[in-house]
């Protein structure tokens, strides 16, 4: 019979991990956040377009707010992930059921897909 489920102490383990994921992510996002803010230039948020520097700057800036969409969406991940282990449902496969290999959830532990699942998923939408 095979395991369709982690146990509460390997839930542990994972509840760890993905703790410490995101408190670095949470740090990771105030510097992001404090340097969107404190790059503005004139202090005031308002960006005058005197050239090239003006430029430069806003793209940047812009640079940042995608850097920090992407914080804080991994960081809606890792939240998600830590409402999976308290429901007891985290590490099963949303398409296939089976549980995710416990080393790739060391690695991304917010994953809802299997390997295989996410190979069969990539080639759908046309990736390799």
């Amino acid at each position: 019979m095979s395991k369709t489920s982690y146990t509460d102490a390997e839930l542990q383990e994972f509840e760890a991990i993905i703790l410490k994921k995101m408190n670095r992510a949470k740090e990771d996002l105030k510097i992001l956040q404090e340097q969107i803010s404190n790059g503005t230039g004139s202090g005031d948020g308002d960006y005058k377009f005197n050239g090239l520097d003006d430029s430069n700057a806003m793209t940047e800036k812009e640079q940042l707010n995608q850097m920090a969409a992407r914080q804080a969406k991994f960081i809606s991940h890792l939240d998600k992930a830590l409402m999976r282990i308290k429901n007891k449902t985290y590490g099963i496969c949303r398409e296939t059921g089976n549980l995710i290999d416990a080393k790739r959830l060391r690695a991304v532990p917010h994953a809802t897909l299997s390997i295989e699942a996410k190979l069969i998923e990539s080639k759908r939408k046309g990736r390799r």
